[in-house]
């Protein structure tokens, strides 16, 4: 067997290792291997054996990335993929020592996402055209995202088998085929309602049935169609922020924690592994009241005749 074959052989059992034992999905394990990708095209070049890697060439290779301007945060995430096929390799014995081990990822600093405030969030839903069935589809679809803080895979893959209306919760199937309660609130769940009253009476192919949001095709709406109406609307009423899915999902954890939510609850919520991922809304917060003090503080405001 020559050596293209056997890294062939040894990437073919890592796409197993990523699904079967991490339980990843589709689109993340094609992520890990375009990040290893790079790795073996940077190898190819200096002529160095995938197995015979060690942290000086990783660094070098680090290092690599940073001079092309690729951004801190995707050096990172490309750096992290590496980390997960060396940790594979180690434990399927292929090698004896992770090279990876003290390997540094780029420092980054906390992104604050934009938010919207519930004001553009109302906007937002009364620009839809709610006399075609499309319309009120897209409303339960804004609603729910705001709502439950959904990633827009899990919107899109959402079933009819996981809403408890009567109960006000939803099952997601998360990240890592994780599955958590959500609640639901009564306004989402009124516009699914009327979303129903519509959804049958148009296309539905077989297999697609139990999928809550269903295009004009027959099958669940794609992530696509989902950034697209949310552009099309803030386009609509000249919303002057970059907005997408996402934004809804940011903007339903800020007004949580705003409202006093527990941070731990907003974590559940939000299906997030670590604290460290939720905690970036205390900085949002924080922000916020920096504001507040600076505007009301008496310290700050200026004195009359200043």
């Amino acid at each position: 067997m020559n050596k293209s074959d056997k890294d062939g052989q040894i990437i073919t059992k890592y796409k197993q290792y990523l699904k079967l034992e991490k339980s990843l999905s589709k689109n993340t394990i094609m992520a890990y291997i375009s990040d290893l990708e790079k790795l073996t095209s940077y190898l190819e070049t200096e002529g160095i054996d995938i197995m015979d890697v060690n942290l000086d060439i990783l660094e070098n290779f680090s290092a690599s990335l940073r001079d092309i301007g690729i951004h801190p945060r995707s050096q990172a995430r490309i750096l992290s993929g590496i980390r997960s096929f060396y940790h594979f390799l180690t434990i399927d014995d292929y090698i004896r020592q992770d090279p990876t081990e003290l390997l540094e990822s780029p420092q980054i600093g906390k992104h604050i996402p934009d938010i919207l405030n519930l004001k553009e969030i109302d906007a937002l839903i009364g620009a839809v055209d709610r006399s075609t069935k499309e319309g009120q589809r897209n409303c339960a679809i804004l609603e729910t995202l705001y709502s439950c803080g959904l990633r827009v895979s899990e919107l899109c893959n959402l079933k009819i088998s996981d809403l408890y209306l009567n109960e006000g919760f939803i099952k997601v199937d998360g990240k890592g085929s994780k599955q958590r309660l959500v609640p639901i609130s009564d306004k989402a769940i009124n516009e699914i309602k009327n979303y129903f009253i519509y959804r049958n009476e148009g296309l539905i192919k077989s297999g697609y049935e139990d999928y809550v949001f269903i295009s004009r095709f027959g099958k669940n709406i794609s992530r696509i169609m989902v950034f697209h109406i949310i552009k099309e609307l803030a386009e609509a009423i000249e919303l002057q922020k970059n907005i997408s899915p996402h934004t809804f999902r940011h903007s339903f954890a800020t007004h949580l924690l705003e409202g006093g939510a527990n941070l731990r609850a907003i974590q559940s919520m939000l299906g997030h592994e670590c604290i460290g991922t939720t905690e970036i809304y205390t900085h949002i917060d924080k922000n916020k009241l920096r504001s507040e003090i600076i505007n009301h503080h008496p310290r700050n405001m200026k004195k009359y005749g200043q």
